[in-house]
């Protein structure tokens, strides 16, 4: 199959490439590179547990209790997909304890110098204004994915397929091809 992860989800497709590729046609990894990251998203999950839930019925709602303590929109759009408004009470549908103690799991990355290289089609998406993939990551990608591309979308931070998803689908069908092809 083609594999598609963004962030910790393109962490999870690059491991996946790197130790089962048979199951791996093509890998498009979007904003993260193959390193340990020293930052933390525990203040996310702070902020998340600290919005109050009373009362809340619409997402608008709970977009302005959040943005209190999360100023991104975008990064406030992200968290609310995962707030459940029909449960009762509201609540997250996420485990935030579960995040919290694996944080560090989570923005490390794993000791790789064993692991055969995944020598298939790889694309690297990253968004112009992010700072994830750094330019000293780039020889890492082409050591662990010799056939690695590397395009950015211009105007896009890390949160590049919401930010300008035009031009993410774009650069999809530049790598794989149009749909159904």
């Amino acid at each position: 199959m083609d594999v598609l992860g963004h962030s910790m989800g393109g962490k999870a497709a690059m491991l996946l490439a790197l130790t089962r590729p048979d199951r791996v046609c093509r890998l498009v990894v979007a904003d993260i590179a193959p390193v340990a990251y020293p930052h933390s998203q525990n203040h996310l999950i702070d902020a998340m547990r600290g919005l109050d839930l009373t009362g809340l019925d619409s997402r608008m709602e709970a977009d302005r209790r959040l943005s209190a303590s999360v100023q991104d929109a975008g990064v406030r759009a992200f968290l609310l997909q995962s707030l459940d408004l029909r449960a009762t009470p509201p609540r997250w549908r996420l485990n935030l304890d579960a995040l919290e103690r694996r944080m560090t799991a989570t923005t490390g990355w794993i000791d790789d110098s064993a692991l055969t290289p995944f020598d298939k089609p790889a694309l690297f998406l990253t968004g112009a204004l992010s700072d994830y993939v750094k330019a000293q990551d780039r020889a890492h990608i082409r050591a662990l994915f010799p056939q690695a591309k590397m395009a950015r979308i211009p105007g896009a931070g890390h949160w590049l397929h919401a930010e300008k998803p035009r031009e993410f689908e774009a650069a999809l069908r530049v790598f794989l091809g149009p749909l159904g092809a």
